[in-house]
Order: C-alpha cells, then sequence, then structure tokens
C-alpha cells in the first residue's frame, strides 16, 4: 500500500512555521521591552515606588507593556501548549490541561493589563 498521493492521512495540528516564528518574534520583543525598562530603571535618581511608576506612566510606555504582555501570553502559550501535545497521550487530560492552562494565562495577562493601567 502506498502512502504517497491522496490516500495519504495527514494528522496533527500543523502549527508548526508559524508558531515557531511567533515565538521568535515575540522573543525579540521581550528582549527589546527589558533592555528599555533597564535603560529607564537605571537612570538617574533614587530608587523607589515613584521612581518605578514614573518609568510606566508614560502612555508609550503603557502601550510598549500591553503589547509586551500580549507576547508573553502568546509565548507562553504555544510553549504551553506544544508540552501538551507532544507529551501528553490521553485526549481528555490533554484538553482539561490546555483549557486550564488557556484559562490561567488569559487571567494573568488580565490581571497584568489592570496593574499597568491603574498606574
Amino acid at each position: 500500500m502506498s502512502t504517497f498521493g491522496s490516500k495519504r492521512i495527514v494528522v496533527g495540528a500543523h502549527y508548526g512555521l508559524r508558531d515557531w516564528l511567533g515565538q521568535r518574534i515575540t522573543a525579540v520583543l521581550m528582549a527589546l521591552f527589558t533592555i528599555v525598562v533597564l535603560v529607564q530603571f537605571l537612570m538617574p535618581g533614587e530608587l523607589g515606588y515613584d521612581h518605578w511608576a514614573a518609568i510606566f506612566s508614560p502612555q508609550w510606555m503603557k502601550t510598549l507593556t500591553f503589547v509586551t504582555i500580549l507576547a508573553l501570553t502568546f509565548h507562553a502559550w504555544v510553549g504551553v501548549r506544544d508540552i501538551w501535545m507532544d507529551y501528553v497521550k490521553p485526549v481528555g487530560v490533554r484538553l482539561f490541561l490546555q483549557v486550564a492552562s488557556l484559562v490561567w494565562l488569559v487571567g494573568c495577562a488580565g490581571w497584568a493589563i489592570q496593574v499597568l493601567w491603574r498606574l
């Protein structure tokens, strides 16, 4: 029996290149954000809550932080989803873990955004 042509059965999610590229792009964004925060943090001045709050008070920094939170959420989701897909074989358990992970990540992102916009 031939496995080539129209009779070939293809299985899997086939996220491959899109998710690989997405993780690389989000990793670069998070690295750039880290550099921006370090530069802001190392500026002269007394270290304390006021300095820390002043870093995140400008609108451009809130926007950059918001985008980075979304990037971190996507980055973590792709990684955790791949772990569940590769190592958890029972479909019901895998589905539960994926839903629980997604709910947790969305909750953490929502909380982080709420904290960010309260400054």
